[in-house]
Protein backbone atom coordinates (compact mmCIF):
# COMPACT_ATOMS: atom_id res chain seq x y z
CA UNK A 1 0.00 0.00 0.00
CA UNK A 2 2.56 2.26 0.98
CA UNK A 3 4.52 1.89 -2.82
CA UNK A 4 1.27 2.47 -4.59
CA UNK A 5 0.42 5.20 -2.52
CA UNK A 6 4.37 6.62 -3.20
CA UNK A 7 3.36 6.12 -7.28
CA UNK A 8 0.33 7.30 -7.09
CA UNK A 9 2.05 10.81 -5.73
CA UNK A 10 5.28 10.70 -7.43
CA UNK A 11 4.62 8.51 -10.48
CA UNK A 12 6.99 7.13 -12.31
CA UNK A 13 8.18 7.88 -15.97
CA UNK A 14 9.50 6.06 -19.01
CA UNK A 15 12.66 7.12 -19.23
CA UNK A 16 12.95 6.66 -23.40
CA UNK A 17 9.27 9.49 -23.76
CA UNK A 18 8.56 10.89 -19.96
CA UNK A 19 4.84 9.28 -19.91
CA UNK A 20 3.80 7.76 -16.72
CA UNK A 21 4.50 4.35 -16.54
CA UNK A 22 1.63 1.93 -15.42
CA UNK A 23 2.19 -0.98 -12.63
CA UNK A 24 4.99 -3.74 -13.93
CA UNK A 25 6.76 -1.68 -16.52
CA UNK A 26 10.34 -1.30 -15.49
CA UNK A 27 11.88 1.99 -16.88
CA UNK A 28 10.62 1.76 -20.16
CA UNK A 29 6.92 1.68 -21.36
CA UNK A 30 5.40 -1.10 -22.88
CA UNK A 31 5.12 1.17 -26.02
CA UNK A 32 9.06 2.58 -25.90
CA UNK A 33 9.87 -1.33 -25.84
CA UNK A 34 8.16 -2.39 -28.21
CA UNK A 35 9.29 -0.13 -31.10
CA UNK A 36 12.96 0.47 -29.63
CA UNK A 37 15.16 0.27 -32.65
CA UNK A 38 16.84 -3.07 -32.59
CA UNK A 39 19.48 -3.92 -35.29
CA UNK A 40 19.66 -7.61 -34.96
CA UNK A 41 22.83 -7.37 -36.62
CA UNK A 42 23.94 -10.43 -34.06
CA UNK A 43 22.43 -12.87 -36.93
CA UNK A 44 24.96 -11.64 -39.37
CA UNK A 45 28.32 -12.43 -39.44
CA UNK A 46 29.15 -9.59 -41.82
CA UNK A 47 27.63 -6.65 -40.09
CA UNK A 48 28.03 -3.26 -39.64
CA UNK A 49 30.02 -3.37 -36.52
CA UNK A 50 31.83 -6.26 -37.92
CA UNK A 51 33.19 -4.37 -40.98
CA UNK A 52 34.53 -1.52 -38.55
CA UNK A 53 37.07 -3.63 -37.55
CA UNK A 54 38.17 -5.56 -40.46
CA UNK A 55 41.76 -4.86 -41.44
CA UNK A 56 41.61 -2.96 -38.10
CA UNK A 57 42.00 -5.27 -35.02
CA UNK A 58 41.27 -9.25 -34.54
CA UNK A 59 37.84 -9.67 -33.57
CA UNK A 60 35.77 -13.04 -33.39
CA UNK A 61 32.33 -11.17 -34.10
CA UNK A 62 30.58 -8.15 -33.27
CA UNK A 63 27.38 -6.38 -32.99
CA UNK A 64 25.26 -3.84 -31.66
CA UNK A 65 21.63 -3.93 -29.68
CA UNK A 66 20.13 -0.59 -31.11
CA UNK A 67 20.57 2.40 -33.69
CA UNK A 68 20.54 5.57 -32.14
CA UNK A 69 19.72 9.10 -34.04
CA UNK A 70 20.00 12.62 -32.39
CA UNK A 71 17.82 13.61 -29.87
CA UNK A 72 15.64 10.25 -30.25
CA UNK A 73 14.80 7.58 -27.07
CA UNK A 74 17.81 5.43 -27.53
CA UNK A 75 19.84 8.34 -27.05
CA UNK A 76 17.85 9.24 -24.46
CA UNK A 77 18.08 6.22 -22.61
CA UNK A 78 22.01 6.77 -23.06
CA UNK A 79 22.07 9.84 -21.52
CA UNK A 80 19.85 8.74 -18.39
CA UNK A 81 22.66 6.30 -18.25
CA UNK A 82 25.53 8.28 -18.29
CA UNK A 83 24.88 11.35 -16.79
CA UNK A 84 21.80 11.07 -15.01
CA UNK A 85 22.87 8.38 -12.41
CA UNK A 86 19.97 5.97 -13.72
CA UNK A 87 22.73 2.67 -13.92
CA UNK A 88 19.35 0.61 -14.10
CA UNK A 89 19.45 1.58 -17.83
CA UNK A 90 22.24 -0.33 -18.51
CA UNK A 91 21.43 -3.70 -16.19
CA UNK A 92 17.48 -3.44 -17.53
CA UNK A 93 18.82 -3.12 -21.43
CA UNK A 94 21.60 -5.20 -21.27
CA UNK A 95 19.39 -8.61 -19.66
CA UNK A 96 17.52 -8.15 -23.29
CA UNK A 97 20.31 -7.61 -24.95
CA UNK A 98 21.33 -11.01 -23.50
CA UNK A 99 18.56 -12.57 -24.30
CA UNK A 100 19.07 -12.17 -27.74
CA UNK A 101 22.64 -13.06 -27.97
CA UNK A 102 21.89 -16.56 -26.34
CA UNK A 103 19.73 -17.38 -29.29
CA UNK A 104 22.75 -16.11 -32.15
CA UNK A 105 24.96 -19.13 -32.90
CA UNK A 106 27.81 -15.99 -33.42
CA UNK A 107 28.37 -15.41 -29.97
CA UNK A 108 28.31 -19.00 -27.76
CA UNK A 109 31.16 -20.46 -25.90
CA UNK A 110 31.69 -16.79 -24.38
CA UNK A 111 34.27 -17.49 -21.15
CA UNK A 112 34.41 -13.53 -19.66
CA UNK A 113 32.51 -10.61 -20.09
CA UNK A 114 34.87 -7.30 -19.81
CA UNK A 115 33.53 -4.38 -19.80
CA UNK A 116 35.63 -1.04 -21.50
CA UNK A 117 37.20 0.49 -18.50
CA UNK A 118 36.93 4.22 -17.27
CA UNK A 119 39.70 5.61 -15.66
CA UNK A 120 39.06 5.81 -11.97
CA UNK A 121 38.86 9.86 -12.19
CA UNK A 122 35.86 9.69 -14.33
CA UNK A 123 34.29 6.74 -12.30
CA UNK A 124 34.61 9.46 -9.01
CA UNK A 125 33.06 12.00 -10.98
CA UNK A 126 30.12 10.09 -12.20
CA UNK A 127 29.51 7.53 -9.95
CA UNK A 128 30.20 4.41 -12.03
CA UNK A 129 31.50 2.79 -15.08
CA UNK A 130 28.12 2.73 -17.67
CA UNK A 131 29.71 -0.25 -19.62
CA UNK A 132 29.67 -2.63 -16.24
CA UNK A 133 26.26 -1.90 -15.40
CA UNK A 134 25.19 -3.22 -19.43
CA UNK A 135 27.87 -6.06 -19.10
CA UNK A 136 26.10 -7.14 -15.43
CA UNK A 137 22.69 -7.05 -17.16
CA UNK A 138 24.51 -9.50 -20.05
CA UNK A 139 25.84 -11.21 -17.59
CA UNK A 140 22.26 -12.03 -15.83
CA UNK A 141 20.72 -13.27 -18.84
CA UNK A 142 23.77 -14.81 -20.18
CA UNK A 143 25.25 -16.83 -17.09
CA UNK A 144 28.51 -15.57 -18.18
CA UNK A 145 30.75 -14.03 -15.26
CA UNK A 146 31.98 -10.37 -15.99
CA UNK A 147 35.52 -9.52 -14.43
CA UNK A 148 36.19 -5.65 -14.11
CA UNK A 149 39.77 -5.82 -12.42
CA UNK A 150 42.01 -7.97 -14.64
CA UNK A 151 42.21 -5.01 -17.75
CA UNK A 152 42.14 -1.31 -16.95
CA UNK A 153 42.59 2.38 -17.95
CA UNK A 154 45.68 3.54 -16.93
CA UNK A 155 46.02 7.23 -18.31
CA UNK A 156 42.72 9.48 -18.32
CA UNK A 157 41.88 10.91 -21.53
CA UNK A 158 40.27 13.81 -23.19
CA UNK A 159 36.73 13.30 -24.71
CA UNK A 160 36.07 11.52 -27.40
CA UNK A 161 33.43 13.84 -28.76
CA UNK A 162 34.20 15.49 -31.94
CA UNK A 163 37.42 14.03 -32.05
CA UNK A 164 38.55 12.47 -35.65
CA UNK A 165 38.86 8.51 -36.31
CA UNK A 166 42.42 9.29 -36.21
CA UNK A 167 42.69 11.75 -33.42
CA UNK A 168 40.52 9.23 -31.25
CA UNK A 169 43.21 6.41 -32.19
CA UNK A 170 45.43 8.35 -31.32
CA UNK A 171 44.01 9.34 -27.99
CA UNK A 172 43.28 5.72 -26.65
CA UNK A 173 46.07 3.43 -28.15
CA UNK A 174 48.08 3.37 -24.80
CA UNK A 175 45.78 4.26 -22.48
CA UNK A 176 44.67 0.43 -21.41
CA UNK A 177 46.56 -2.45 -19.15
CA UNK A 178 46.31 -6.49 -18.24
CA UNK A 179 46.08 -6.40 -14.68
CA UNK A 180 45.63 -10.08 -14.41
CA UNK A 181 47.34 -11.51 -17.41
CA UNK A 182 46.63 -15.41 -16.17
CA UNK A 183 42.74 -14.88 -15.25
CA UNK A 184 42.42 -13.88 -19.07
CA UNK A 185 44.65 -16.28 -21.13
CA UNK A 186 42.87 -18.62 -23.44
CA UNK A 187 39.70 -17.10 -23.01
CA UNK A 188 37.02 -15.82 -25.58
CA UNK A 189 36.06 -12.14 -23.95
CA UNK A 190 33.04 -10.86 -24.70
CA UNK A 191 34.05 -6.95 -24.66
CA UNK A 192 31.12 -4.43 -23.89
CA UNK A 193 31.00 -0.70 -24.43
CA UNK A 194 27.63 1.68 -24.36
CA UNK A 195 28.38 3.67 -27.85
CA UNK A 196 30.40 2.20 -31.04
CA UNK A 197 30.78 5.16 -33.47
CA UNK A 198 34.74 5.36 -34.95
CA UNK A 199 35.50 1.93 -32.57
CA UNK A 200 39.28 3.63 -31.68
CA UNK A 201 38.52 2.74 -28.48
CA UNK A 202 37.61 -0.95 -28.60
CA UNK A 203 40.07 -1.25 -31.19
CA UNK A 204 42.43 0.35 -28.29
CA UNK A 205 41.34 -2.44 -25.76
CA UNK A 206 41.43 -5.51 -28.64
CA UNK A 207 45.18 -5.01 -29.44
CA UNK A 208 45.98 -4.85 -25.72
CA UNK A 209 43.65 -8.14 -24.51
CA UNK A 210 44.87 -10.48 -27.50
CA UNK A 211 48.70 -9.57 -26.96
CA UNK A 212 47.63 -12.38 -24.33
CA UNK A 213 48.43 -15.69 -25.34
CA UNK A 214 45.07 -17.88 -26.27
CA UNK A 215 42.80 -14.49 -26.38
CA UNK A 216 39.66 -14.48 -28.62
CA UNK A 217 37.50 -11.30 -28.67
CA UNK A 218 34.03 -10.81 -29.45
CA UNK A 219 32.26 -7.22 -29.48
CA UNK A 220 29.13 -5.68 -27.99
CA UNK A 221 27.97 -2.33 -28.10
CA UNK A 222 24.53 -0.97 -26.58
CA UNK A 223 23.88 1.19 -29.66
CA UNK A 224 25.55 2.69 -33.03
CA UNK A 225 24.46 5.26 -34.58
CA UNK A 226 21.82 5.23 -37.61
CA UNK A 227 23.67 5.83 -40.97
Amino acid sequence: MLKDLINLLYPLQCLACGKTLHQNEPLICVECLFHLPKTNFHNDPSNAVCRLFWGRAKVETATAFLFFSKSGKVQQLIHQLKYSKKPEVGIYLGKLFGKDLLKSPNFQGIDVIIPVPLHPKKIKVRGYNQSDKIAFGLSQTMSVPVDTTSFVRGVATETQTRKSRFSRWENVKDVFAIANENALKNKHILLVDDVITTGATIEGCIRKLTAIDGVRVSVVSLAIPTT
